[in-house]
């Protein structure tokens, strides 16, 4: 069944569409928790750890989220500073590495819940025996620091297609982690839906043929989100 991209779709017609999809992908970063301000914690520990005079207050880290990927983000904001001789890949990449361990550390020591509504969709979708899959521009690292304590050590085996960053050449906008998914569930992206919080992420489903419910987030809560099938506060107010 092909989804129709039909703006403020009503809650009982999008809750169809959710039921009838061949599967529903989830992006993970804001849309399943909100893990950013730990992910913003995480890269000014690591600057501290590694010599590096920065500090990301959250209006800078909202407009470096414009930006999909840690590594993109650092070079986007070395970038933007216009003083000194710019960060090597090496460093970057080290940087990157850093805040990874820092993100897995803050993650098991304060923990982040799963946001409104999201277990009960997932446990829904399990039920009625639809395949979900995840799409993201965050590594695998992360993801499991994420849902190993939530979900279980063995949260991979829910998901019949998980693709990450470091699985594509492009990260979103660009389409492919959803090409990609699509390519494992062997699914056409009209017959899924796509569940994600960001301009970025609306614009990789929507260009590998994926509809998009919107669920709004911390950093992104006031973007308009033209094209999406519907745009809601949280999952919760589907009543699944």
């Amino acid at each position: 069944m092909s989804l129709a991209l039909v703006k403020n779709a009503p809650l009982d017609d999008l809750k169809r569409r959710i039921a009838d999809a061949g599967a529903l992908i989830f992006d993970v970063d804001g849309t399943l928790a909100e893990t950013e301000e730990l992910h913003r914690e995480a890269f000014n520990e690591a600057f501290v750890a590694t010599g590096i005079d920065w500090h990301w207050g959250r209006r800078v880290y909202k407009e470096l989220l414009r930006v999909a990927g840690g590594k993109e983000r650092i070079r986007a904001f070395d970038q933007m500073r216009r003083t000194g001789p710019p960060l090597s890949d090496a460093i970057i990449a080290r940087l990157h590495r850093v805040k990874t361990e820092r993100f897995a550390a803050l993650m098991a020591d304060k923990g982040c819940p799963l946001r409104p509504g999201v277990r009960a969709l997932l446990d829904a979708a399990i039920g009625r025996g639809q395949r979900i899959a995840i799409a993201t521009t965050t590594t695998r690292v992360n993801i499991d620091a994420l849902l190993a304590p939530v979900l279980g050590q063995d949260w991979e085996t829910m998901f019949a297609a998980v693709v990450a960053a470091d699985d594509v050449a492009r990260k979103k906008p660009a389409p492919d982690v959803y090409i990609e998914v699509l390519s494992q569930l062997d699914l056409p992206g009209a017959s899924c839906l796509a569940i994600e919080d960001s301009g970025n992420g609306l614009m990789a489903a929507t260009r590998a043929g994926v509809p998009v419910l919107i669920t709004r987030s911390l950093y992104f809560h006031d973007d308009i989100f033209d094209g999406a099938l519907a745009v809601l506060d949280d999952l919760s107010e589907l009543g699944v």
